[in-house]
């Protein structure tokens, strides 16, 4: 992937101008995206068959996600508002921190069409996924509020349900990467079966912990 360490660190993007932050850079853009200024979002169109996942139980490698995030070399943290409008079982929209295509953490709530819906954590070491995940209540559009916090290889991520959030524990989880490398830390969306998924993101903040 593109890009070095920061050049301005911390970051809020709060897509109210007509370019993104200069540091941020899209791995597999997506085919439609768009920064909506007079409503502060970033609108995300997300394509079929893309999915971030290494391995376990599926047995397949997926590497095509759409995410927008940008090198950060320090101990930090990551937060943003997602509003989710999924189309297909398992559409997911949320943060990650990827040190490399065998090595990250993606947190989102995944569309359930019978519901709930499930929100949860993929951590990936070594080329292998897992995956934990609880109830989330709600039906047809997803709101949710995500941060990811780390210190060296452990990472603590959270969540919270609405603008006045306390926030809430979901995953303490460490990543075998190597000690100082830097980390593409930012935004994600997933369609791993149909076309049709639209989220919006708002008030990304990437900085120091």
């Amino acid at each position: 992937m593109a890009g070095g360490p920061m050049e301005s660190f911390p970051i809020h993007e709060t897509f109210e101008g007509e370019n993104l932050h200069p540091s941020l850079e899209w791995l597999n853009p997506p085919a439609s995206w768009q920064i909506d200024a007079a409503r502060s979002c970033l609108l995300v169109e997300s394509s079929a068959e893309t999915d971030f996942w290494q391995r376990t139980h599926y047995g397949f490698r997926a590497d095509s996600g759409r995410l927008l995030s940008a090198a950060v070399a320090t101990d930090g943290e990551l937060q943003a508002t997602v509003l989710a409008m999924p189309a297909h079982r398992y559409d997911q929209a949320g943060l990650m921190v990827r040190a490399s295509a065998d090595c990250w953490l993606k947190t989102s709530v995944e569309y359930e069409p019978s519901g709930p819906s499930q929100l949860g954590v993929v951590v990936t070491n070594n080329g292998f996924s897992d995956w934990s995940l609880q109830d989330f209540t709600g039906t047809g559009t997803l709101s949710y509020g995500l941060r990811v916090r780390w210190e060296g290889g452990d990472f603590f991520v959270e969540h919270g349900t609405d603008e006045n959030r306390p926030w809430r524990l979901l995953r303490v989880a460490h990543l075998f990467r190597q000690p100082g490398s830097p980390l593409r830390c930012g935004l994600y969306a997933c369609s791993p079966k149909g076309s049709g998924f639209h989220a919006e993101f708002s008030d990304l903040r990437i900085q120091a912990a």
